[in-house]
């Protein structure tokens, strides 16, 4: 299939596109700065230039994709302006994008509990931002899984996970988002549902298989 991807230089994106590439997949990987390129080639993805923070439409970034994956956000350090830019606006071009171009399967990746505000202002504003853009998305008609990981954390993909509508907090590495979202592509039974995603006792393919 063909699978473009914003927020292509992220962590969990990073990881995603060898998965990818692996399965036969071809990746349009978006970025803004060009400087990323090479690592994008590196991991088996073809780098595309699009601001979609500046941009209002792109969809010609997107291209003829089969699938789109929402892997951008803001970031540590980033205000309150731009986890709304990035983190819900971006979210939103990206749904434009795939209507435009007849795209029908999207895969966000969000966060558990941002329907519950806490901590600081920033966070809470990300947290807005984020459940604003996965309500648009299930608004949007498209195809979509939206996977809400718990803490991120940079340990070693395990592939043991709990994946349901609802969890209790966790934390799970960001390699295992990453096969979570490869293995989500061609899962149809994911279609249509919001799942929170933490570490747990369950194989990626016995967890999906469960929901």
């Amino acid at each position: 299939m063909k699978i473009s991807i914003a927020g292509a230089h992220g962590q969990i994106a990073m990881y995603l596109h060898p998965l990818l590439k692996e399965a036969g997949h071809s990746i349009r990987g978006l970025i803004r700065n060009p400087d990323h390129g090479n690592e994008l080639r590196k991991a088996g993805a073809e780098p595309v230039l699009c601001d979609i923070e500046k941009e209002d439409d792109i969809s010609d970034a997107v291209g003829d994709a089969d699938v789109v994956i929402f892997a951008a956000g803001a970031g540590p350090g980033s205000g309150k302006e731009r986890k709304l830019s990035v983190d819900r606006d971006g979210a939103l071009k990206l749904i434009e994008a795939a209507k435009k171009n007849g795209v029908k399967r999207y895969i966000m990746i969000s966060a558990m509990k941002v329907e519950e505000p806490s901590g600081n202002e920033v966070f809470q504003v990300y947290q807005k931002a984020k459940s604003e853009a996965d309500a648009a998305l299930r608004e949007s008609g498209l195809d979509y899984t939206i996977i809400r990981p718990g803490r991120l954390t940079d340990d070693k993909a395990n592939g043991k996970i709990k994946l349901a509508h609802e969890l209790e907090a966790g934390e799970i590495p960001r390699e295992d988002v990453a096969r979570v979202i490869a293995a989500v592509i061609t899962a149809d039974e994911t279609i249509g549902k919001q799942l929170d995603l933490t570490e747990g006792p369950h194989s990626i393919s016995e967890a999906i298989s469960r929901l």
